[in-house]
């Protein structure tokens, strides 16, 4: 093989959310695209689209319907927030936003990730110049001024396959990340995060809650109808995020459903309704991490394997979205002005890493401060937080602030956020 050829352009490592998200977006450059995942193609095998829920914030909704999935992900049931309700127990302080007071039509919207699995499947089912690499599992790496060389094991078969940028979409424990040995910021919180899906005995109309206490945040978003079996109309069905100590989560599974809800509702209060029902348990450890490095020649990261957040209001995979919208626009608009740009090369890569960096330090560490103000006790502090909370709700400017922040609209946005396409007519993106 000439040296200065390769079998793709661009190689992705991970075909989980990001990563399959990322090739979504790359169907509409002149780019070869291969990607390498663990498990065979298929959306139900693949277990990153299962049956949990993600928050979408009105940016990655935009996102999503710029790739021309969003009707199929509404079709399955995407649950519109257009109120958000957070409060702190034990406090006065609370704060309320609302989707008409940013002239939207919601918030954000709670999707089950099995329904973006399969948007996406379908997405790159004839998408041309996608190639997926699958089972295959990634033993090597080797960079070389005009190619990344990666060995992987396909069907038990050695195969090495190249391509001019290797991104690293492969979550929080990166393979990518440990071969080419970038080290990461962690700060664990002994927490886990147990979560299910819940029932109310009256309709959600659209509320999300956030709610704060000693042992750390809990959310309620709500469910579009069909999620969980035997509802009506006069029920609301929600997922939960309860965050508990790690010592105290395996009681919290073994507690019968009478317990649980009872200790539920005594955390959450009753502005939601009564808890009348939930389904199975599941529990999660949490942590933050971060990737020490975001690009090197011929190498980006990306998603989770660059930043892994707590769940707490839920930004995390937007995070990542965004990171996929930022790289896909470096991408084609370097290609746009040069046809024969080099995708790989430090320079572009750059770019994307100084666009990037506000919107992921900003939102990574004001997720960990949110985390730590409000799990405190302490009277001073208590009293500052729900001071914040009582300003919030009565400062318009500020109010204003917080709900972009929370809709994903914070700093440079890229194109595809604003729900604009990625490439713009004539300018040489692949047709048909």
């Amino acid at each position: 093989m000439d040296k200065q050829c390769s079998d793709y352009d661009v190689l992705i490592a991970g075909g989980g959310l990001a990563g399959a998200s990322l090739a979504c977006a790359l169907r509409a450059l002149p780019l070869r695209v291969g990607v390498i995942e663990a498990f065979p193609l298929s959306s139900d095998r693949q277990p990153s689209f299962d049956a949990r829920t993600v928050a979408l914030s009105l940016a990655s909704q935009r996102i999503f319907a710029a790739l021309g999935l969003w009707s199929a992900i509404e079709a399955e049931g995407a649950a519109a927030i257009e109120h958000i309700h957070v409060s702190d127990r034990g406090h006065a302080g609370s704060t309320r936003m609302h989707a008409t007071d940013q002239s939207v039509a919601a918030l954000g919207y709670v999707v089950e990730n099995r329904v973006l699995g399969r948007a996406l499947m379908a997405g790159l089912e004839d998408a041309e110049g996608v190639d997926y690499l699958c089972p295959a599992t990634l033993e090597s790496l080797h960079f070389s001024h005009a190619h990344v060389s990666a060995g992987i094991e396909v069907d038990g078969m050695q195969r090495e396959v190249t391509a001019r940028l290797l991104v690293a979409a492969d979550g929080t424990h990166s393979r990518v990340r440990e071969l080419c040995g970038i080290r990461t910021f962690d700060l664990p919180y002994a927490q886990q995060a147990v979560v299910a899906n819940v029932r109310c005995d009256r309709p959600h109309q659209g509320w999300a809650f956030e709610r704060f206490s000693g042992h750390g945040p809990m959310a309620l978003l709500p469910l579009a109808a069909g999620v969980l079996p035997d509802g009506d109309a006069a029920h609301g069905d929600y997922a939960l995020v309860w965050t508990q100590d790690e010592r105290e989560v395996e009681a919290v599974l073994e507690w019968d459903e009478a317990t649980f809800l009872a200790r539920l509702q005594d955390a959450f209060g009753r502005r939601a309704g009564t808890f009348i029902a939930a389904g199975a348990r599941q529990a999660y450890p949490l942590s933050m991490s971060q990737s020490r490095e975001q690009v090197r020649a011929r190498l980006a990261v990306i998603g989770n394997a660059a930043h892994t957040l707590h769940p707490v209001a839920g930004q995390g995979f937007n995070l990542g979205l965004r990171d996929v919208a930022a790289l896909a626009q470096v991408l084609a608009d370097n290609l746009t002005k040069q046809s024969a740009c080099d995708v790989g090369g430090l320079r572009g890569l750059q770019q994307y890493a100084r666009w990037r960096r506000r919107d992921r330090l900003q939102t990574s560490f004001a997720s960990d401060g949110l985390v730590r103000v409000f799990s405190s006790d302490l009277l001073p502090l208590a009293a500052a937080r729900n001071a914040a909370m009582l300003a919030l709700d009565v400062l318009p400017p500020l109010k204003r602030w917080a709900t972009r922040q929370a809709m994903g609209f914070g700093g440079r946005m890229p194109r595809l956020a604003l729900g604009l396409p990625l490439v713009r007519a004539g300018t040489g993106g692949r047709h048909g």
